[in-house]
């Protein structure tokens, strides 16, 4: 069975998530980043596209297969579109052996009491069903952290957690992202009172679910979480830090596999051959992969 077969995968964890969700407000950057600028489209549409193109191209790469990326996340939009007019989530398993996610957060609150909270998601029950339905496995959704304040912080663990029931209610398996901006002069304690809320929430937890969290100040602090059997996998944001110290960080943290995003398309280019393209990516793509088998 193919949820059984994603499942193991996830499991064995010897690789890591690509995540390719940039949004509507993070996408006219990650273009840039990648050569294109504002004025080579006109439109939402246009941009979608164009970024589509840029996803597409990642993920038809000979060097971009699940022996190391084990997974994926994608944009809404991305779910919904096609490549070599296949539905992106059923090539990305059929032709690649990558697991697809999908994120489904719709922006952050303004901060209170520290955090950045979910804006509400009316519709998401319909969107769980919809990628349930297109071969999605599981999902992802993020909330931050600003301060180690334990009111706010408590507050972010319990929405993910109701959240993460609700994606778990339609047989797809979520990915908790409470992150810790790692910017912040208490990270080290803020990292403290998350873990602590987040045992005493898998506590009560029927089921599992994957932790998506910034790389913390400790090297191995999570090891509680890598190792809690309602935890299928621990995954690592690099939050800011460029590829080669994400790297770096990550290696120190055993059982932590990477899920990044600007630091995976990190010296991507539209004006690069395909074959300058598969180097740069197939360099990204092993520094990676090393760090998350530690």
């Amino acid at each position: 069975m193919t949820i059984a077969e994603m499942t193991k995968q996830m499991r064995g964890g010897n690789g890591f998530i690509a995540a390719l969700d940039q949004s509507g407000g993070s996408t006219p950057k990650a273009l840039k980043l990648y050569g294109v600028e504002e004025s080579e489209y006109s439109g939402e549409a246009a941009m979608f596209d164009m970024i589509h193109a840029m996803r597409s191209r990642i993920i038809q790469s000979p060097v971009f297969t699940g022996d190391k990326v084990v997974g994926a996340i994608l944009f809404e939009q991305t779910m919904d579109r096609t490549i070599d007019g296949i539905p992106t989530a059923t090539y990305l398993w059929e032709n690649r052996r990558v697991v697809p996610f999908l994120k489904i957060d719709k922006g952050l609150e303004a901060e209170a009491d520290g955090v950045q909270l979910m804006k509400p998601m009316p519709e998401l029950d319909t969107l769980l069903a919809r990628a349930a339905a297109a071969g999605v496995y599981g999902t992802k959704e993020r909330s931050v952290i600003n301060a180690a304040n334990r009111l706010g912080i408590a507050a972010v663990v319990a929405q993910q957690f109701a959240v993460g029931a609700q994606v778990a209610a339609h047989g797809l398996m979520p990915i908790l992202e409470p992150e810790v901006t790692i910017s912040i002069a208490d990270k080290e304690k803020a990292e403290a009172m998350l873990q602590e809320e987040i045992l005493r929430a898998l506590e009560k937890l029927d089921g599992e679910v994957m932790l998506k969290l910034s790389l913390p100040t400790v090297a191995n602090f999570y090891k509680p979480l890598v190792a809690h059997p309602k935890v299928l996998k621990v995954v690592a944001l690099s939050g800011g830090h460029p590829r080669d110290a994400a790297n770096a960080i990550l290696e120190q943290n055993h059982g932590i596999i990477a899920s990044f995003s600007r630091a995976l398309s990190e010296g991507l280019s539209a004006q690069q051959t395909d074959a300058e393209f598969d180097a740069v990516l197939g360099g990204a793509i092993d520094s990676i992969w090393r760090a998350s088998i530690t």
